[in-house]
């Protein structure tokens, strides 16, 4: 895949998920290191499928991310993707950056994972400065906890009092509040998420591990990754329940809520989810179904390896 490091100025503009992408970051696997130690894992998922002896090889995580990116020139979409950093793990890029509006926010991750976001300092720098924005180091945030939708900014996140002990746990209510601040013109609505260290299927890592919002005002939701009732239902009443595709706790495990929009009716979907991408045909959209499974291996699907900065105006 061609990489652009051509430095010319990059005008950012995201305002939902699902407006006409022209530019993203796709993450890499290359070069993306052995098998992880248990201790070394982030998440439950990757923890299970070392234990089991099935954690992803490299080639196979290049294949399918290359798959993502042959989509991506089939739709004629600019496509940025990290400097490569021997035997690092570059395949979530949503991680470690987000753009609301003309901003470029740079997440505050875990803390040894801070050479992915230098991997793509080249990106940084086409950004003017004025609207690159650096969190206050209280503020836990990642990409994946953070929906641009319209007049809103869907927010995942988790206030419980072992928020220290949980590696799940990526997005505090500190974030919430800078986020609010940062865009005082938006409603910033926040979801409690529920969370494990051991459990995949009891722990959305982030928002898009339990919902996302489609286009033709259409959304994907797992009612048991939400913390709190009243706000899962919140989100079926904003979108309305008969727009509402509901997965089930093994669907929500494979990561069923996390694909990407290029557009309002075009997505990118994991080939196997035959029932979701069977009801999105139905309802008009465009599936590219590509070979995605050895990454939800990792805990994290589509939406997770990409970073949307340029989408066309509403």
């Amino acid at each position: 895949m061609k990489l652009f490091y051509i430095y010319r100025m990059l005008h950012l503009h995201i305002e939902n998920e699902t407006s006409r992408l022209r530019a993203v970051i796709l993450g890499t696997a290359e070069s993306s290191g052995p098998t992880p130690r248990i201790q070394d894992c982030y998440d439950p998922k990757s923890m299970e499928h070392v234990l089991a002896g099935t954690y992803p090889k490299e080639a196979d995580l290049v294949r399918e991310m290359d798959a993502v990116a042959a989509v991506f020139n089939k739709y004629n979409v600019q496509v940025f993707r990290p400097q490569v950093i021997e035997n690092c793990n570059q395949i979530f890029s949503r991680d470690i950056a987000f753009v609301i509006e003309d901003k470029l926010i740079r997440a505050n991750i875990l803390p040894n994972r801070e050479s992915e976001v230098e991997a793509i300092r080249y990106v940084w720098n086409q950004v003017d400065r004025d609207k690159r924005i650096i969190l206050p180091p209280e503020c836990h945030v990642e990409g994946g906890d953070v929906m641009p939708w319209n007049n809103h900014v869907f927010m995942g996140t988790y206030s419980g009092e072992d928020y220290p002990q949980l590696i799940t746990a990526r997005t505090n209510r500190d974030a919430v509040i800078a986020i609010q601040e940062l865009f005082p013109h938006k409603t910033v609505k926040s979801f409690e998420l529920r969370k494990s260290n051991t459990n995949a299927k009891e722990n959305a890592l982030h928002l898009d591990c339990c919902f996302q919002p489609l286009g033709k005002g259409k959304a994907i939701i797992h009612k048991n990754g939400f913390l709190i009732e009243r706000e899962y239902q919140w989100l079926v009443d904003f979108f309305g329940k008969e727009h509402v595709f509901e997965i089930s706790k093994e669907e929500m495990y494979n990561m069923n809520s996390n694909i990407f929009s290029i557009s309002e009716d075009v997505v990118i979907s994991e080939k196997s989810f035959t029932r979701l991408n069977t009801w999105l045909r139905k309802h008009g959209f465009i599936v590219e179904e590509v070979p995605y499974a050895e990454i939800s291996k990792q805990g994290g699907l589509l939406r997770c390896t990409t970073m949307p900065l340029i989408r066309d105006g509403s």
